[in-house]
């Protein structure tokens, strides 16, 4: 981002002209919903030659729970069972670029914990890179992307997932991108002075002057303003207010689900004139009608029992009983492609994206099962009539198109307003 204006706009119009495609409409085959699907040589082909780009990966905050903040004991060049990710299946997956979540949950905010553990979770980012130099790079925007990843490296990314992290602070928000955050999801779990989550009551009734002042400066610095998590008036709010494209790190679509953390039809009409993306989100209780409805009370029933358990591993025990007794299938990675579809039918081929919510998501659809899956997607696609170009656009290239745009935003920013 220090290179000349005339290199920076040559960059911006060669990632045009790589993503650039045809748009059209989803081709309609017959659909054999819960099908095994079996990943062709035609499909792996096309999925090899793509940058794959996922939006969301909350491995960070599963090494932190497992093995501290440090997380000094687990070796992730080693099959870890227990994750959904490692680094034998990230190659298998073809992965080109993560942007690792930096999670902290909610309720630090109220115990004053909140930047200090989102800058735990930063560091747990760049340990990552740090110790596996040889497959993981620190990535700061999309030339290093397209850089590392030519270098057969996985570019890493930084999402921090949830405001409250900021506690209320343009100032944190600055310094945080400094330390390579490139994403924020306005909120998380629960409802902001300035900005409403889908899963609590509105306290700002979409976004408060401060929230919009947030909105402008994630603009002004380059960082992509995540709208996963937060309320249906909090999404117009925001898009009305940016002006760089906004992303869904990891949702999915309502319109196939009715889940209040996917994204209604109205909204994704909003996307498509703001020129962003929805990345889909891989968890079977936002995928399926089934899911959707099960989950409804997901995140309430979760802040009800940590009111009551303030022991973690309390919490998880009584948390993981209510699930089990409120169970429902899994659906499978046709449901994904459902969604993938719908986006595509209201929005356009150039809005829809990848964001599997891997390592942070009770349950996944069937044959999904890691991030060595991501072929199933595409052939899937190919099975449903998209091009190769539009399979590349999916996988990564809009997802590189709206990063490429916010960039350019923050560039031409006007210089008396830094």
């Amino acid at each position: 981002m220090r290179h000349a204006i005339i290199a920076s706009l040559m960059f911006l119009a060669l990632i045009t002209a790589v993503v650039a495609g045809v748009a059209q409409e989803p081709k309609e085959p017959p659909k054999t919903p819960g099908k095994e699907v079996v990943v062709s040589e035609k499909a792996l082909a096309i999925h090899r030659e793509a940058l794959l780009v996922d939006g969301h990966n909350d491995l960070p905050w599963e090494l932190r729970e497992k093995d501290g903040p440090g997380f000094r004991n687990i070796d992730l060049t080693k099959p870890q069972k227990s994750f959904h990710t490692d680094i034998q299946r990230l190659k298998k997956g073809n992965v080109g670029a993560q942007f690792w979540s930096a999670y902290v949950p909610a309720s630090t905010a109220k115990k004053g914990t909140a930047i200090k553990m989102t800058l735990e979770q930063i560091d747990v980012i760049h340990e990552l890179a740090r110790r596996y130099p040889t497959t993981f790079e620190m990535a700061y925007g999309t030339e290093d992307i397209l850089r590392i990843r030519k270098a057969g490296k996985i570019a890493c990314l930084i999402g921090v997932e949830g405001g409250h992290g900021i506690d209320n602070s343009l100032p944190v928000l600055r310094t945080f991108y400094k330390l390579g955050v490139r994403y924020m999801t306005l909120t998380h779990s629960e409802s902001l002075d300035w900005a409403d989550s889908c899963s609590d009551a509105p306290k700002a009734n979409g976004l408060t002057p401060f929230g919009v002042s947030v909105v402008v400066e994630m603009n002004r610095l380059g960082m992509l303003v995540d709208l996963s998590h937060v309320s249906t008036d909090t999404m117009k709010a925001a898009i009305k207010a940016s002006k760089a494209p906004v992303i869904f790190s990891h949702s999915s679509a309502r319109g196939v689900a009715d889940h209040p953390r996917n994204v209604p039809d109205d909204v994704l009409k909003m996307v498509k004139a703001n020129r962003g993306v929805v990345m889909v989100n891989f968890f079977s209780g936002f995928l399926t009608p089934e899911g959707a409805r099960a989950t409804l009370k997901m995140f309430e029933m979760a802040r009800e029992l940590r009111k009551k358990y303030p022991d973690e591993a309390k919490f998880r025990e009584v948390y993981r009983e209510w699930a089990r007794k409120n169970d429902y299938p899994p659906g499978s990675v046709h449901d994904i492609v459902d969604h993938i579809d719908h986006i595509v039918k209201v929005a356009g081929i150039d809005h829809v994206g990848i964001g599997s919510d891997f390592d942070g998501v009770p349950k996944l659809p069937k044959q999904m099962n890691d991030v060595s899956c991501y072929p199933l997607i595409t052939q899937l696609l190919v099975e449903r009539g998209y091009t190769k170009e539009d399979i590349h656009k999916i996988l990564g290239g809009n997802i590189m198109r709206v990063f490429a745009e916010a960039e350019k935003v923050s560039r031409d920013w006007p210089k008396g307003n830094q």
